[in-house]
C-alpha cells in the first residue's frame, strides 16, 4: 500500500513540472494545494477512523463510516470540496499578502481554482492507490483486468483487427492532417482539435470493447488478451482528468498582476 512518500513525491513532482512548463502560471501555491490533497486529502477519513477508535466501539463505528465516505475519489470532492476550497483560497490570500510564497501573478487563488486542485488531488491519490494497494486486488484494478481475456489463448478475430486498425489509422492520419504546416490555425487551435479527435476515437474504441465484452453473448476477446477498455477508462479518469483540472486551475496568460485581492 502506498505510504506518504509516494503520494507526496508523485504529486509534488507533477506540480513542479507544470510550474516549469507554464512559466509560473501553475504557481507554488497551486503545487502545494494539489500535493496536500493528493497526499493527505482522502486519507483524512483513515485518520478520523483511527482517532475515533481511541474512544470506544461507538466512536469507532462512526469513524469507519466517515472513512468509507471520505476515502473515495468522488465523495471526497462532494463532501469536502467546497469547504476546503474556501479554506485554501483564504490561505492563498494570506500567503500573497505576507509574501510567504512566490507567485508571478501576485494574485491569490480563487475558490474555483482551489476546487479544481482539490479534485485533481483526489483523483491523483487514487491513481496511486488503485495500482499499488491491497495486493493488486482493489475493485478498480480487478475490473480493469476483467476487461481482458485470460481464460485461454486469446483468439484474434478478423473483425477486431480491422476495427482497431481503422481507428488507429484514423487517429494518426487525422492528427497529421490537423497539424499540417499549411493549416492557418494556431498551434493552440490545432492542439484543441487534436484533443477532440483523440477523445472521439477513444470513445469509439471503448464502445467497440464494451460491445464485445458486455453485449455479445458469449463474450469475445475485444482486442486479443488486452484489457484495453479498463486501461483507457482508468487512464482517462485517474491520469488525464487530474492534469486537465490542474491546467484549468492555472492563471490565464493575460492575468492582471497589478491587482492583489484581499
Amino acid at each position: 500500500m502506498p505510504g506518504p512518500g509516494p503520494h507526496l513525491m508523485y504529486a509534488m513532482g507533477s506540480g513542479l513540472a507544470m510550474t516549469t512548463i507554464s512559466n509560473g502560471r501553475f504557481s507554488p501555491f497551486h503545487t502545494l494545494t494539489y500535493t496536500v490533497n493528493a497526499f493527505f486529502g482522502p486519507d483524512i477519513g483513515a485518520f478520523i477512523e483511527w482517532l475515533c477508535s481511541l474512544f470506544g466501539a461507538s466512536a469507532s463505528t462512526f469513524g469507519s463510516l466517515v472513512h468509507h465516505l471520505i476515502h473515495h475519489p468522488l465523495y471526497y470532492i462532494l463532501i469536502l470540496g467546497l469547504p476546503l476550497s474556501y479554506l485554501y483560497s483564504r490561505i492563498s490570500s494570506y500567503c500573497v499578502r505576507r509574501h510567504l510564497l512566490d507567485s508571478v501573478s501576485r494574485v491569490p487563488l480563487t475558490m474555483m481554482q482551489c476546487l479544481f486542485l482539490v479534485s485533481a488531488g483526489s483523483f491523483t491519490h487514487f491513481f496511486v492507490d488503485n495500482l499499488f494497494e491491497e495486493n493488486g486486488k482493489t475493485p478498480m484494478y480487478t475490473w480493469i483486468l476483467s476487461t481482458g481475456w485470460w481464460q485461454s489463448e486469446a483468439p484474434n478475430h478478423p473483425d477486431a483487427v480491422v476495427v482497431v486498425c481503422i481507428l488507429c489509422v484514423l487517429l494518426l492520419c487525422g492528427f497529421l492532417y490537423l497539424n499540417r504546416a499549411s493549416s492557418a490555425n494556431s498551434i493552440k487551435e490545432k492542439s484543441y482539435q487534436s484533443m477532440l479527435l483523440m477523445m472521439a476515437i477513444a470513445s469509439l474504441y471503448c464502445l467497440w470493447c464494451a460491445i464485445q465484452i458486455y453485449w455479445i453473448t458469449p463474450r469475445r476477446a475485444a482486442v486479443g488478451e488486452e484489457a484495453d477498455l479498463g486501461v483507457l477508462v482508468f487512464l482517462a479518469v485517474f491520469f488525464f482528468v487530474p492534469y486537465a483540472l490542474c491546467v484549468m486551475s492555472m492563471y490565464p496568460k493575460d492575468h492582471d498582476t497589478n491587482q492583489i485581492p484581499l
